[in-house]
């Protein structure tokens, strides 16, 4: 038996999967790779024999259910090159439904297990692999008698395989009538694959020897890709030293509304009714931004870029040449394409990769489709806060429903999230329809507790004296003091 260093571990070969298993999968242990029909299982197993294959690792796949031929077809319409790949097809052929064979005195799988032992058995000795797939395990419970023996053989068996130099991963197929609670004992490390109302998922039930990434991670099979996990975001990760300087909007009325501007690696919700300037308003400042070299990105869930372009343009905001200068993109995102693991994994490599400063997600009633029917808030929570420990400042327009009437900041109970707040409401003045602009919250300083009338002109954003002689003006219909 080889001297086995415990310590090493061997790629998945999946993008997003290494992150979470702190590197890979510990060599000479077996994995079980589990969970339902579509999910992916054998797919996810061919990526870590692709991966052994290009690192010109001896590499086998034993299948017992679907034929080799139709399992390299799949694989090829998935981007995976198998050519470097030994199978050993132990499937059913047709021969076994037109040549039935009775067995009087010994049992079927007595009968049926000795020859496939061997094969598997001479395979091994022969090709001496360092990374095996069993292709499923479920398929091993029909040659056992009874469930002790069933138990048995397949420790014999991952230990037979383990013992000649091979990490190996296992799948099975579980249901109420087979469950696969003896095959998770077995393992030394368990994957779990599942669909949800986002998509696929995958945890990390169990992994001997190392520590890993817990929780629910979302992962897509895509042609030509295969294979793609996005890690749930650690916001403690990579926390940098923020300097809390302030960054002006480039108004002084809204400068002097916010003692200064924004301070940097904060998340600012911009709330308001929909046409009140929202986004324009986060524009501004990414303007600013611009001008101090400094990268921003829009991602825009409900508008097309050509749309933000015309309307910033409209505004006197030199959105064209902050794209050219390479200080802004925006980026369209489709919220039912998108789930938040992969929305933030492209919000994360903007920053770490491509050094983004400014982050405005627009909006966040666009966001919330990503996330389908899970809680907005957790996803919502992780992101701003892996951008808030980057430095990177955030802006999170965010629309209410109602034009008038009680005052709300947001549809969902997000403004916990927000280190500033600041408002847009429509307020009526002699039946004329006009804006208002205020700061509701400041975490880390004080503001100018008045409202101001906002307009929006062909010659920017205009923000007038403070409006000290209305009152009411959240409400939509201020009166003038004077008439009280």
């Amino acid at each position: 038996m080889k001297n086995h260093n415990k310590g090493v571990k061997l790629s998945s070969g999946i993008k997003g999967l290494d992150e979470i298993l702190y590197g890979g999968f510990l060599e000479y242990n077996s994995y079980l790779i589990t969970g339902g029909p579509g999910n992916g299982k054998t797919t996810f197993c061919l990526h870590f024999l692709e991966e052994g294959s290009k690192k010109g690792e001896p590499c086998l796949f034993v299948t017992l259910g679907e034929k080799e031929e139709q399992i390299r077809k799949n694989a090829g319409k998935l981007g995976l090159k198998l050519e470097n790949v030994h199978f050993l097809d132990l499937s059913p052929s047709s021969k076994f439904f037109i040549e039935l064979e009775y067995y009087d005195i010994f049992s079927p799988a007595e009968v049926e297990r000795e020859p496939v032992t061997q094969a598997i058995k001479e395979k091994v000795e022969a090709l001496k692999p360092k990374r095996v797939v069993i292709d499923s395990m479920t398929h091993f419970r029909y040659l056992a008698t009874d469930v002790f023996q069933f138990r048995r053989q397949v420790l014999s068996f991952l230990r037979f395989l383990t013992e000649n130099g091979a990490t190996v991963l296992f799948t099975a197929e579980a249901s109420a009538e087979a469950p696969d609670s003896d095959l998770r004992f077995l393992a030394d490390g368990i994957i779990e694959l599942s669909f949800s109302e986002i998509g696929r998922q995958l945890e990390v039930k169990k992994y001997r020897g190392s520590d890993y990434f817990p929780g629910q991670h979302y992962y897509e099979i895509k042609n030509n890709r295969g294979i793609v996990v996005f890690p749930r975001l650690l916001f403690t990760e990579k926390e940098v030293n923020i300097n809390f300087e302030k960054l002006s909007s480039g108004i002084p009325e809204i400068d002097e509304l916010l003692y200064g501007g924004i301070e940097r690696g904060t998340v600012t919700i911009i709330s308001g009714p929909s046409g009140t300037g929202k986004t324009t308003l986060g524009l501004q400042f990414i303007k600013e931004a611009s001008g101090r070299g400094e990268r921003s990105v829009v991602y825009t869930f409900e508008e097309s870029v050509e749309k933000i372009i015309e309307r910033a343009l409209s505004t006197n905001i030199p959105i064209k040449s902050m794209i050219d200068k390479g200080t802004l993109e925006i980026k369209k995102i489709e919220p039912l394409i998108y789930t938040p693991c992969s929305f933030a994994q492209l919000v994360k490599e903007d920053v770490e990769k491509r050094k983004t400063k400014i982050v405005m997600i627009d909006s966040t009633s666009g966001y919330k489709l990503s996330v389908r029917g899970a809680d907005l808030t957790t996803h919502l929570h992780a992101l701003c806060k892996y951008l808030n420990n980057q430095g990177v400042t955030v802006f999170l327009p965010t629309e209410t429903k109602k034009i008038t009437g009680e005052f709300q900041i947001a549809q969902e109970d997000i403004s916990y999230l927000a280190d500033n707040v600041i408002i847009l409401r429509y307020m009526e003045i002699k039946g004329e329809l006009r804006r208002a602009i205020g700061v509701l919250k400041k975490r880390l300083g004080d503001f100018e507790k008045t409202l101001r009338e906002f307009q929006i002109t062909k010659y920017g954003i205009k923000v007038g004296e403070p409006l000290k002689n209305m009152q009411n003006i959240l409400s939509g219909a201020p009166i003038s003091i004077e008439e009280t």
